[in-house]
């Protein structure tokens, strides 16, 4: 039995249609070096900045250690107490006053010699200080904080409020004012630091609290009464008279002017009193906070 030419033998499986060459597959031998060659380079750069990113770092320099030590050390370090900065800003302004001749009023020729503070206000050298300190003198002698001494003279008073105010004859080169502050910003517990020279002690601080505001005081020697003064339980005794009343940031808010003690001991118990700068300060101009 004859096939027909179109027929395949029986068994005879059916033809395939062939694969078609997949892309780059006619590229022969030189289609397996190129991707072999790229991930030969890619692997590499990993390579390059894997080694660049743990390199490790240099060792530390002297220069390096000292820094990390003064770090550690002002982190673990308190800052100073308020009266140690207070001291230092108001210090230079400090004035100690000497007074011979000076009358108690008692009787003719009851003379005394007497210690008082004063403090420096402006650059032409108005130093404000107690009028109880200066009153009736025969001669006034300041020592200023360079250690540097000059006469001096009375240019005008508050009697009302026992103020005065002084200027060196000879002054230093250098004059430093103290800062002025406002007293109406201060309340009952406010810091406050009384500076002066007490017992002729100069350059002293004592700190404290205000303790109240508006006081009214009657000074036994002259009968004259002080009105509106600031009340601190800051150490006051002899020779603070005249000196600074500062609040915590050393700015001068007051003029101290007494000591109160029921007793017949003129020493410090508990109660000063100082006249506010706004006041102290009207009679030359100063101006205000």
């Amino acid at each position: 039995m004859a096939w027909g030419p179109t027929s395949p033998p029986i068994g005879t499986p059916p033809p395939q249609d062939p694969v078609p060459p997949r892309p780059g597959r006619h590229l022969g031998r030189w289609g397996r070096l190129v991707p072999f060659g790229i991930g030969a380079v890619v692997t590499l750069a990993v390579v390059l900045v894997f080694s660049l990113v743990t390199r490790p770092p240099p060792p530390p320099t002297q220069a390096d250690i000292d820094q990390a030590i003064a770090s550690a050390l002002a982190s673990v370090t308190p800052p100073p107490a308020f009266s140690q900065t207070v001291y230092q800003a108001v210090q230079p302004s400090l004035v100690l006053i000497q007074v011979t001749g000076q009358s108690t009023g008692n009787a003719p020729g009851d003379d005394h010699d007497g210690l008082g503070s004063g403090v420096v206000v402006t650059r032409a050298g108005d130093i404000l200080t107690s009028l109880h300190v200066v009153d009736g003198a025969s001669s006034i002698k300041l020592t200023f904080a360079d250690g540097s001494t000059s006469p001096a003279e009375v240019v005008s008073t508050q009697p009302d409020h026992d103020i005065a105010v002084i200027h060196a004859t000879q002054p230093p080169e250098t004059l430093v004012p103290a800062t002025l502050g406002n007293p109406s910003a201060v309340q009952p517990g406010s810091e406050a630091y009384a500076l002066g020279s007490p017992f002729g002690l100069y350059g002293s601080v004592s700190a404290g609290i205000v303790s109240g505001l508006d006081r009214t005081f009657k000074v036994k020697d002259t009968g004259k009464t002080l009105t509106g003064l600031i009340q601190i339980d800051a150490a006051v005794n002899p020779g603070n008279s005249g000196g600074a009343l500062v609040d915590r940031d050393g700015r001068l808010i007051g003029i101290v002017t007494a000591l109160v003690n029921p007793t017949d001991e003129d020493v410090f118990i508990g109660i000063g009193l100082a006249v506010p700068i706004d006041v102290a300060g009207g009679g030359i101009g100063l101006p205000a906070y």
